[in-house]
């Protein structure tokens, strides 16, 4: 009988994939359940990894000619009411304040009191609130394109809640613009989408796929729709990122006009677009183990981190300076356009016990220090993306030289492995049956498959497998025209059908 591999993560992805995303997410320290219903508690670790993701698309954004705004919390009902489509989409994921104060009743119990004449919803997007200050920012053609972004946070009541995938409070940036023609807005909407898919692929190693959205998976209120859709271990999609063309469906309600350089009056075209917390827990599902969290070094909180190996204590000093000095002529390195972060680990613990603890929280690089290390001038080092029993003795001086090549080498191995997997789990389908085994056969992953654009064939196969279609993706590859593989008719292209999260 072969024995089991001993892993830091039980159970492994193997045997329960969704209690081992769960277990990464505790064993890495990243959050934690809230006594709030559907919410979470980022801890330290995991929030510092969020600030990482904004300071990287918020320089991104601001390149591109957007500036940071900040709107209410609250939202009149009477705002999302204005846009029908909106709000029938929102309803029921909508909290409301109908109150604003508590009393106590005769038993002693707060209860809720004075009643809003108005209720307020607890924002789960901006459009409205967004577009009614865009009605009186927005006079002239000399005031557009309007170009605005801000951070906050999005409360939509999620009946099924997994952390950073799906909680009734997350956190996103949300842009919005506004342009005097549709092929403007149109083109900003595409350019937001390249924007989030080089950050995906370039800082998170996360492969995704650039596609729209078909009609019935369009944001409310929507004329297209643009996603990026990447795959998971598990060979599920997850959704990253969206980008929307709304047309006027928001200006002709909130009444978003602007004078011409003709002296006309016309109604503004806008966008709007955003990502999430959820990305977090795309960087988990497509780089983590069985050992715990891998995060790409383009992005993790610390790059390095030292760990003193001291078995004597009259050991401690030397050791601890030959600390000190190494990671200080690490930190005189930059990488990624910051400089390279680094911890020493000081707790009172044995070598394998502290080791074993960064490896589950993903850092890139492990650096143990004993007397060996400090009589020889050298490190002994682990790398995230290899076995543990890997680690190698390296020269001080070599280690130095090359440790911005091992952190670009690591992203790269990151990005290219996940490229790898969904290259090999992305199969074309011709036919019907093929396609119904395929995905009762629950082995997973992307399916190309020609499709006439029937709606109603669309909603049969997610009543039968609960599979959706991720995206129709026009924007990286040639359209190239089959037939329907469930009616047999003409069919423009291929699009892609995925389980999902």
């Amino acid at each position: 009988m072969t024995q089991k591999a001993k892993t830091a993560i039980t159970p492994t992805r193997a045997e329960d994939y969704p209690e081992w995303y769960q277990q990464v997410i505790k064993a890495a320290d990243l959050a934690e359940v809230s006594p709030v219903r559907g919410c979470m508690i980022i801890k330290p670790l995991g929030y510092a990894l969020w600030e990482n993701i904004q300071r990287v698309l918020d320089d991104k954004l601001k390149t591109t000619g957007h500036k940071n705004c900040y709107f209410p919390l609250f939202i009149p009902v009477s705002y999302l009411e204005k846009e029908a489509a909106h709000i029938d989409g929102f309803a029921k994921e909508c909290a409301v304040v109908t109150h604003h104060r508590l009393e106590k009743n005769a038993e002693g119990k707060l209860i809720p009191a004075g009643q809003l004449e108005e209720p307020y919803i607890v924002r789960p997007t901006s459009e409205t609130i967004i577009g009614e200050a865009f009605s009186r920012w927005i006079q002239s053609y000399r005031d557009l394109p309007m170009l605005v972004n801000q951070w906050a946070n999005i409360v939509r009541w999620e009946m099924r809640t997994r952390m950073f995938l799906r909680t009734s409070e997350f956190l996103w940036q949300e842009g919005h613009t506004a342009h005097a023609t549709p092929a403007e807005a149109e083109a900003e909407t595409l350019k937001i989408l390249d924007l989030y898919a080089d950050f995906c692929e370039n800082h998170m190693a996360m492969p995704v796929i650039k596609g729209e959205k078909t009609e019935s998976e369009r944001f409310p209120g929507a004329v297209n729709t643009y996603c990026i859709e990447a795959m998971m271990q598990d060979k599920k999609a997850l959704q990253a990122g969206t980008s929307h063309f709304l047309g006027q469906n928001f200006a002709r309600p909130f009444n978003i006009k602007y004078l011409s350089a003709q002296g006309v009056e016309e109604y503004v075209w806008t966008t709007s677009w955003g990502v999430s917390t959820r990305l977090i827990g795309g960087l988990i599902m497509t780089h983590s183990d069985d050992n715990g969290f891998i995060l790409p070094p383009k992005l993790a909180p610390t790059h390095v981190v030292i760990l003193p190996i001291i078995h004597k204590e009259e050991q401690k000093a030397e050791i601890m300076a030959y600390c000190q000095q190494l990671a200080d002529d690490m930190r005189n390195q930059h990488y990624a356009n910051r400089a390279i972060s680094v911890e020493i680990d000081t707790r009172e613990l044995t070598g394998g016990e502290k080791a074993w603890s960064w490896v589950k929280k993903g850092i890139p690089i492990r650096v143990e220090i004993g007397m060996k290390e400090c009589q020889n001038n050298s490190v002994f080092m682990g790398r995230r993306d290899k076995e543990y029993k890997e680690r190698q003795s390296i020269d001080r001086s070599e280690f130095l030289t090359t440790l911005v090549s091992q952190l670009d080498e690591l992203q790269t191995v990151l990005l290219e492995r996940a490229r790898q997997f969904q290259k090999q789990n992305t199969v074309s389908i011709d036919n019907k049956k093929a396609f119904y085994d395929f995905f009762k056969e629950g082995t997973g992953g992307f399916v190309l498959a020609h499709w006439n654009g029937d709606a109603a064939i669309e909603a049969q196969v997610k009543s039968d497998l609960n599979v959706t279609i991720r995206c129709i993706p026009r924007l990286d590859t040639a359209p190239t025209p089959g037939k329907c593989i469930f009616t047999g008719e003409d069919s423009a292209q291929q699009v892609i059908f995925a389980k999902s999260y």
